[in-house]
């Protein structure tokens, strides 16, 4: 039996990138099939109508959806082709638009083979889980790759087009400025960054007016940042390295019971305590801090090892740091995390293949219903544990990059590795 089965896992087929990309795509009709058109998809179609109709994208519209609009102008004019269609033709080629986004920005990385097979295998649930809700974080992930992949290829042009892209959709876009040092052109970076960010902040105002863009511009703001004050204790926000700290403590506060009714119940806290006033901002400071740190490691700018090992941290960082992050945006740090763990020039030791285990059980199968309801319910999603495991990749990787040398050749023996 163990023949048969070491025999199927080795079958060519499985090490054919088009086929898994093939499955990709099959993922993404199930997606449409089975959850037909979800409330996130209604926000986004309806985002353009309100945009051409210079209606408030902010605000509620419970005759359309449930829950706000949390994009950019930019946005809406993105979605408009998938919104001017029938809702499940739309939100269909909606999922394999995103899926196919993503496998492209895969393939454009031009990793090793190996690596973006790695990827596509290992974050197949995860894409599934952000297609289940129509995510655009499938796209923003893509983003971020292309612009580290486009500055290794010294196309800043494109570079600057997809961070200033992803920027002005969802603000995680920013992200790619981490990888600013790695271009050989910096002034045209900058003038390009430029470039695309005044196309992008204008584009909307062609399908609508320019004082009506810049009043949604100001709103924008205000709602990401009644989002970020809201999101503290939700059961599907804030799951990220802020939002476990606060809601296990939170917990060691209340005791679990009350805690657990306070949760379900899904209400702001009126008690003010610690847990519930402190700001999260000495918390991103400290990690912004860690995340710099390998900058300064000069001599080993030169490995391409290390330099993905910057992109991988990014990817992780974007969810562990932000108190918006949700269970579908895992997809970008799973990527990261998967990165991490292949793109270094020494073999991985029994810790970190353990890691990988514990990642995809705990932070990718979470949601589903091979974990155990009372689990899911009861520990997992109240205290935001799957961004348990990437939080101690994220850590893990830091102290490679303060610590280890990237050189191509380098043979690293030791028994933490």
């Amino acid at each position: 039996m163990c023949n048969f089965i070491r025999n199927i896992l080795y079958l060519p087929l499985w090490r054919n990138p088009r086929i898994v990309m093939t499955i990709w795509m099959v993922l993404a009709i199930i997606a449409s099939i089975t959850k037909k058109v979800t409330n996130n998809y209604l926000i986004y179609k309806y985002s353009f109508y309100h945009l051409i109709n210079q209606e408030h994208m902010y605000c509620h519209h419970p005759t359309e959806y449930n829950d706000l609009h949390h994009y950019g102008p930019i946005f809406s004019v993105l979605i408009a082709p998938f919104a001017l269609l029938p809702d499940l033709i739309g939100v269909t080629l909606w999922h394999l638009s995103l899926a196919l986004f993503l496998c492209w920005a895969i393939k454009m990385t031009r990793f090793p083979r190996r690596e973006q097979l790695f990827i596509l295998w290992f974050c197949m649930h995860e894409l599934l889980t952000a297609l289940f809700m129509s995510q655009i974080n499938v796209a923003i992930a893509g983003m971020v790759l292309l612009s580290f992949c486009f500055i290794k290829q010294e196309k800043e042009i494109w570079a600057t087009f997809f961070i200033a892209f992803g920027t002005f959709i969802k603000l995680f876009g920013i992200v790619g400025l981490a990888f600013f040092f790695f271009s050989k052109h910096k002034r045209k970076f900058m003038g390009w960054l430029l470039f695309w960010s005044v196309i992008m902040f204008i584009i909307p105002m062609f399908f609508s007016s320019p004082t009506y863009v810049l009043s949604q511009y100001s709103e924008w703001y205000y709602a990401i940042a009644d989002k970020s004050y809201n999101s503290h204790f939700t059961d599907c926000q804030n799951i990220s390295l802020l939002g476990m700290i606060r809601k296990i403590g939170y917990a060691f506060h209340l005791g679990y019971n009350d805690y657990m009714s306070f949760f379900n119940a899904q209400l702001l806290p009126t008690e003010k305590c610690f847990w519930t006033t402190y700001p999260d901002s000495p918390l991103v400071v400290c990690g912004v801090l860690l995340f710099i740190l390998p900058y300064f490691r000069f001599q080993q700018w030169r490995n391409l090892a290390y330099q993905k090992m910057f992109l991988a941290s990014s990817m992780m960082f974007l969810c562990l740091f932000s108190t918006s992050s949700e269970s579908s945006g895992y997809i970008i740090a799973l990527i990261g995390v998967v990165i991490w763990y292949t793109a270094i020039p020494w073999e991985r030791g029994w810790w970190d293949k353990a890691l990988m285990v514990l990642v995809f059980i705990l932070t990718s199968m979470s949601p589903s219903d091979l974990i155990p309801s009372s689990i899911r319910y009861g520990i997992l999603w109240p205290f935001a544990l799957k961004a348990l495991p990437v939080t101690i990749c994220w850590f893990r990787l830091q102290y490679e990059m303060l610590t280890k040398n990237y050189e191509v050749g380098n043979v690293i023996t030791n028994t933490d590795s």
